[in-house]
């Protein structure tokens, strides 16, 4: 099997995954809704839902691998043509682990930290709780997660983009597609600043509409793919 259809295969098959667990999350926990409550709800929720929840919450983790190593395939097949594509590859690499290593918390510690708010037997260590959860969640959420994972996957996709347009591999409007989706899905680090700076300017549905652009965008590409042979 040629490279371009096996990239256009991991693309299509990664993003598949990440919808349907992204979906499953949505029906059983209100992600990323939840996210908005407070902590203490947040905490509850997540304990109620049980090993099946942490499961999910894993699997959303790891099913985007296919999507990593087609960033890598396609930086093997175009960097000999275009010098900044070993870059774009570079980023969309750390980006990929990044997100992972935020996603995991929900995993490994949140479970941990959930469980000992619901059993408290007071008011000071439901509060330590609160404090913890909080914590772990501007880290291994915003700033990895959130900020350095969506802002390195932001730069991949303008340095694929422009990479797809100076080799002419891809049609126009794809390309378009790609600039105008890592725009939108830029504005919605606003709402990151926001959590530290009050009153920093936030477009709310930014995240949500960057996301699931991105998410077609790469179902596009992963079909173009499919059919293309790259010398």
């Amino acid at each position: 099997m040629r490279t371009e259809k096996i990239i256009g295969l991991l693309l299509i098959v990664g993003t598949i995954l990440l919808l349907i667990s992204f979906t499953v999350l949505t029906f059983i926990f209100d992600y990323p809704h939840i996210l908005r409550e407070e902590s203490g709800i947040i905490l509850t929720r997540f304990y109620n839902g049980g090993t099946t929840l942490i499961l999910v919450w894993w699997l959303f983790a790891l099913v985007g691998l296919p999507i990593l190593e087609a960033y890598v395939l396609i930086g093997q097949k175009l960097e000999g043509k275009l010098y900044f594509v070993r870059w774009a590859t570079t980023l969309a690499v750390f980006a990929g682990f990044t997100q992972v290593i935020g996603l995991l918390r929900w995993s490994f510690v949140v479970p941990v930290i959930a469980k000992n708010f619901v059993l408290a037997h007071d008011e000071a260590t439901r509060q330590a709780c609160r404090i913890t959860f909080q914590a772990i969640h501007q880290y291994g959420g915003v700033v990895l997660g959130e900020h350095l994972g969506q802002l390195f996957t932001i730069a991949w996709t303008l340095m694929i983009s422009s990479a797809f347009y100076k080799l002419k591999i891809m049609p126009l409007w794809v390309i378009v597609f790609g600039f105008v989706t890592a725009f939108i899905y830029l504005l919605a680090q606003g709402e990151l600043f926001a959590t530290v700076i009050p009153g920093f300017p936030v477009w709310s549905k930014a995240g949500m509409i960057g996301g699931t652009m991105w998410m077609i965008w790469l179902l596009i590409i992963g079909y173009r793919f499919l059919k293309l042979e790259i010398d």
